[in-house]
C-alpha cells in the first residue's frame, strides 16, 4: 500500500496572522474604551493628588512663618517643596507682591489657593485649630522648665494609676505637657490633675496678658471674665472649667493672636499650581483628540500586521524543516537545525534526540541480534559437533558424551531463559508477589546454593546480616538479583579470595551488598557492566562462564521492584556491587 502524502496545512501563517490583528484591533479598541472610561477617574485622581500637594505645602510654609518673624529666607524652602511635589509655588503679600516663588514670570491665577497666616489656619487644609500650636511665642520653656513639668506629670499619672484612671499626656511645641483623661476622670479633682495647668513663674508675665486681653474682649459683650490657664483652656468666673462656650473661646483666640502678632510672620497669600497649564487639555475627548487616536489605532494594527508577518515567517521555517526531516525514510535520521532558543527551538532538540536515540536503539538491535546468534551459535556448534562425532563412530556415545551434551543443552536453556526475562521486563510484564520474609534466611539460600562452586574455586563466601532485618519483595526475583551478583562475585575472584553477602536497613531502604575482593572494574568499563552481552574481556571468552545477561536481569528486576542497582570497583581491591530497594 502506497503512503498518502499529506500536503501541509497552509492556514497556520494565516490564523496567526488572523488572530494577531484581531487582538491587535480589541487591544486599541480596548484602549480607547479605557481612555474615555478612565479619564473622570483620573480627573478625580489628579485632584486628589493637587489637594496633597496643596496640604503638604500649605502645613510647611504654616511651620515656617510660626517659627519666624518674616519671609526673607523662606525661598529655599519654596524651592524644595516645588521640586519635591513636581508644582510651581508662589508666596505674594496680599497685595499680591511676589516673596518667593520656584518660577518666574509665572501668571498667577484669580483665586489664590489659601491664606497662610500661623494665627488663622485653613480649615479646609488644615485641622490643627484656629491657631497653629507651632506659634508659642513668649510661652517657649527653657530646659529647667520642661523638666519641672515632667516631674509634676509623673508624680500626677502615678497617682492617677492608683485611681484606676487612664490618661495620655502630649507635648505641646512650647514644651509643656498636656493630658488627655479618659471620661471617667470628670468631675473627678483627684490627684491635683488640674494642677499640671498651673502656669510656671516664666509663664505668668505672657499669660497675664493673654488674660487681660480675653477678659476686656468678654466685658464688651457683657459677660463676665474668664481665667485662662497655661495649657490656654479657660474658667469663666464664678464656674468651674468650661471650654465649649462659643464666645470665651473667641475671646480666648483672638487674645492670643494679639500677642503672637509679634512672634510670627505677617499673613501671605499661596498659588500652588501646574507647571505647564496645558496638561488638563489631554483629557479632552476634542475632535482633535479623537482623531489623534484613530490614527494611533491605524498605526498600531499596520505595527501588528508587520510584526506579525515577520514573526509568523521566522516561526513557520523551523515548522517547515521539521516536517521535511520527518517525511524522510524512517531508516534514514535527519536533524534539524536548532536556531532558536524558545518552544520551537526545544521542539528541533527534541526532534535531534529523538533521531539519536533512534540510531542507538538500531545499533542496539543490531548488536544484540548478532550477540544472541553469538550466544545460541556456541553451544548449539558444541552439540552438532559431538553428536556428528559420535554418529560417524568417531567417539563413543557413553555418559561422559551424553554428560557433555547435557551441560550444552543446561546452558542453552540459561541464555533462554535469560533472554525471557529480559524481554519480560522491557514489555513491564513482570508480575512481582511481594510478601514479609526474612533477609537472613534468604541469603542463606542464595549462599548454600553457592556454596560449592565457591569451594571448587577457592573462594571464601560468606553472610553479614542482622536475624531480625525483615524486607517486602518478591522472594523469588530477589534472590535471582543477588543469585546473580554471587555467582558473578565469584566468577571473578581468584583463588583466596572471599565474597561477602551484606544487608542492612537504611531509612526504610533495604540495602544489599555483594563485595568481592577480586581485580576489579576499570573505570571505564563500570557504566557498561550492566549492558547485556557485555563482558570485560574483549574476545568474548567463556572461560569465565555465564551468558553476559546475569547483570542486565539484575538491573531489570531491581528497577521492577522500584530499586536501583549500582556497582563501585578499586582495581587489584575488589568490586562492590549495591542493590537498593525501597519498603513503603
Amino acid at each position: 500500500m502506497g503512503r498518502v502524502r499529506i500536503r501541509p496545512h497552509p492556514g497556520l501563517f494565516t490564523r496567526l496572522l488572523t488572530t494577531s490583528l484581531l487582538v491587535a484591533v480589541c487591544a486599541v479598541a480596548a484602549t480607547a474604551w479605557l481612555t474615555v472610561a478612565g479619564t473622570t477617574g483620573a480627573i478625580h485622581d489628579q485632584q486628589g493628588r493637587s489637594l496633597d500637594d496643596d496640604t503638604r505645602v500649605y502645613d510647611a510654609l504654616i511651620a515656617y512663618a510660626a517659627t519666624h518673624t518674616d519671609w526673607g529666607g523662606v525661598q529655599d524652602l519654596v524651592g524644595g517643596l516645588a521640586a519635591r511635589t513636581g508644582r510651581a509655588i508662589t508666596v505674594t503679600t496680599p497685595d499680591r507682591t511676589r516673596v518667593a516663588g520656584s518660577e518666574e514670570g509665572v501668571r498667577l491665577p484669580y483665586r489664590p489657593t489659601a491664606l497662610v497666616d500661623p494665627l488663622r489656619m485653613d480649615p479646609v487644609l488644615s485641622d490643627a485649630g484656629p491657631i497653629d500650636q507651632r506659634a508659642v511665642g513668649p510661652f517657649l520653656l527653657s530646659a529647667e522648665d520642661r523638666e519641672e513639668l515632667r516631674r509634676r506629670a509623673d508624680r500626677i499619672a502615678r497617682c492617677l494609676r492608683g485611681e484606676d484612671v487612664t490618661v495620655r499626656f502630649t507635648t505641646l511645641p512650647s514644651g509643656r505637657p498636656t493630658m488627655r483623661p479618659d471620661p471617667g476622670l470628670n468631675g473627678r479633682l483627684v490627684c491635683d490633675a488640674l494642677g499640671l495647668r498651673k502656669p510656671l513663674r516664666s509663664e505668668g508675665p505672657p499669660l497675664d496678658q493673654v488674660n487681660e486681653l480675653a477678659t476686656e474682649c468678654m466685658r464688651q459683650q457683657g459677660r463676665d471674665g474668664l481665667m485662662v490657664w497655661a495649657d490656654f483652656s479657660w474658667t469663666l468666673h464664678g464656674k468651674g472649667p468650661e471650654n465649649s462656650d462659643r464666645a470665651a473661646r473667641d475671646c480666648v483666640s483672638e487674645a492670643r493672636r494679639k500677642q503672637l502678632s509679634a512672634y510670627v510672620s505677617p499673613p501671605v497669600l499661596l498659588f500652588v499650581g501646574d507647571h505647564d497649564s496645558r496638561t488638563a487639555s489631554a483629557f479632552r475627548l476634542s475632535t482633535a483628540n479623537t482623531l489623534r487616536i484613530a490614527g494611533a489605532a491605524g498605526l498600531v494594527v499596520a505595527v501588528a500586521a508587520a510584526l506579525t508577518a515577520l514573526v509568523g515567517g521566522r516561526l513557520v521555517r523551523p515548522l517547515r524543516a521539521l516536517i521535511s526531516a520527518a517525511e524522510h525514510p524512517a531508516n534514514v535520521a535527519v536533524r534539524v537545525p536548532v536556531t532558536t532558543r524558545d518552544e520551537i527551538g526545544r521542539l528541533s532538540a527534541a526532534f535531534n534526540d529523538l533521531a539519536d536515540r533512534r540510531e542507538s536503539l538500531e545499533r542496539q538491535r543490531k548488536s544484540l541480534v548478532s550477540d544472541v546468534a553469538h550466544e545460541l551459535r556456541t553451544p548449539l556448534t558444541n552439540m552438532r559437533g559431538w553428536l556428528e562425532a559420535g554418529q560417524d563412530g568417531l567417539t563413543p556415545v557413553d555418559q561422559d558424551l551424553v554428560a557433555l551434551l547435557l551441560e550444552e543443552a543446561v546452558l542453552l536453556q540459561h541464555i533462554i531463559d535469560d533472554l525471557r526475562d529480559l524481554a519480560a521486563a522491557d514489555a513491564h510484564g513482570l508480575v512481582l508477589h511481594r510478601e514479609p520474609l526474612y533477609v537472613q534466611d534468604l541469603l542463606e539460600q542464595v549462599v548454600a546454593g553457592h556454596r560449592g562452586t565457591a569451594g571448587s574455586a577457592g573462594v571464601t563466601l560468606r553472610i553479614e546480616v542482622a536475624a531480625d532485618l525483615v524486607a517486602d519483595a518478591d522472594r523469588v526475583r530477589l534472590r535471582q538479583v543477588i543469585g546473580n551478583l554471587v555467582s558473578n562475585a565469584i566468577r571473578h575472584t581468584p583463588g583466596g579470595g572471599r565474597v561477602v553477602v551484606r544487608a542492612r536497613e537504611e531509612g526504610g531502604v533495604l540495602v544489599v551488598e555483594v563485595a568481592d575482593s577480586g581485580d576489579g572494574i576499570e573505570p571505564a568499563d563500570l557504566e557498561h557492566v550492566f549492558d547485556r552481552f557485555w563482558r570485560a574481556d574483549r574476545s568474548r571468552s567463556r572461560h569465565t562462564g555465564g551468558s553476559g545477561l546475569g547483570l542486565a536481569i539484575v538491573r531489570k528486576l531491581t528497577e521492577a521492584h522500584g530499586g536501583s542497582v549500582c556497582a563501585a570497583s578499586t582495581l587489584g581491591a575488589g568490586s562492590v556491587f549495591t542493590v537498593r530497594l525501597p519498603q513503603t
